[in-house]
């Protein structure tokens, strides 16, 4: 009997004593773009806060390839104990992707768990000095009278920078050539030569050539005005209600057991109200994030490929 009733008590301390030990060793936070950018910076300004909420090293592993495609297969096939987490995105974990590539080596509905949204990104469109028009409006007068001669760069079929710009054409009604780019400093070389007219991208990008003399910025992707970009605009004073850009959070591999969703939630939430978090992203042009739940951000997620999914059957993208 006292074997069997100390057998009885092992079993149920369990459960408590595995919860209790998560996170029991690093955590690895799997980025889905190069090292250097606005990606890689925000995920490991993340990455530090999460650390030290929850008390265990947290590991930015930068897996570059098909636009966060070989990011999102590394984490789906991981194993679900919350030790390794993927910075989403609305291509991984919008079904953007799923439009764009023949073929993924993930399901983005089933093979994820949301944990929360961390921070939204917006852009700046800088039109080369060739085009004439010293604002948005009359840049897009310009692009109307000339009708397939203007000229825009983007990261690739389907990126955001790219359905950002169709978006704003078929709005305005504008006839744009798409140049796509595998190199972002080739696609910035063109941009400053005039090969290329147009370019849309991040902010802190755009910061670092907006002195150019060959460059002006003549839009905002942002909901209002930036005081760090005076004078411009944003889209939304041409076309009421647009603002567009991307968003970051943390998805981890499905059927990661709810307590470790949770607590890394907490461990999110925690560090999206620390104000070295909050200083560093706005150094880069990003948004903190509200404090949000798992379903929240699972909402929003699900919002933005409502929002682009139409665009992308409707001009009948694919990527290579």
């Amino acid at each position: 009997m006292r074997l069997a009733r100390r057998t009885l008590l092992a079993g149920l301390a369990m459960p408590a004593m595995a919860r209790a030990a998560f996170p029991d060793r690093p955590i690895r936070l799997v980025v889905p773009f190069g090292g250097g950018g606005q990606t890689d910076i925000v995920s490991r300004v993340t990455a530090d806060a999460l650390s030290r909420a929850l008390g265990q090293p947290v590991l930015a592993d930068n897996r570059p390839g098909g636009a966060g495609n070989t990011a999102a297969e590394a984490v789906a096939r991981a194993p679900a104990d919350g030790h390794t987490l993927l910075v989403a995105t609305a291509g991984t974990n919008s079904g953007l992707n799923a439009l764009l590539y023949k073929q993924l080596g993930y399901d983005w509905k089933a093979d994820f768990t949301p944990v929360g949204h961390f921070c939204s990104t917006f852009n700046v469109l800088l039109v080369h000095n060739s085009i004439p028009g010293a604002s948005f409006t009359e840049v897009t007068d310009w692009i109307r009278a000339n009708s397939g001669r203007f000229t825009f760069a983007s990261a690739g079929v389907g990126a955001n920078t790219h359905l950002i710009m169709e978006d704003i054409g078929l709005r305005l009604g504008l006839e744009m050539v798409h140049v796509p780019y595998r190199q972002s400093t080739q696609a910035m070389t063109d941009l400053l030569s005039g090969r290329i007219h147009a370019r849309c991208m991040g902010l802190p990008e755009g910061a670092t050539v907006r002195d150019q003399p060959s460059l002006r910025a003549v839009a905002l992707t942002t909901p209002g005005r930036r005081p760090e970009w005076p004078g411009v605009p944003s889209v939304a004073e041409t076309i009421p209600g647009f603002e567009a850009g991307g968003y970051f959070g943390l998805s981890a591999p499905a059927r990661t057991p709810p307590e470790v969703i949770a607590r890394l939630n907490a461990a999110l939430n925690e560090a999206l109200a620390d104000e070295r978090v909050r200083a560093a992203y706005a150094k880069v042009g990003a948004d903190v994030a509200p404090a949000n739940t798992p379903a929240e951000f699972s909402a929003m997620a699900r919002a933005e490929g409502a929002r682009w999914s139409p665009l992308i059957r409707r001009l009948n993208l694919v990527a290579e």
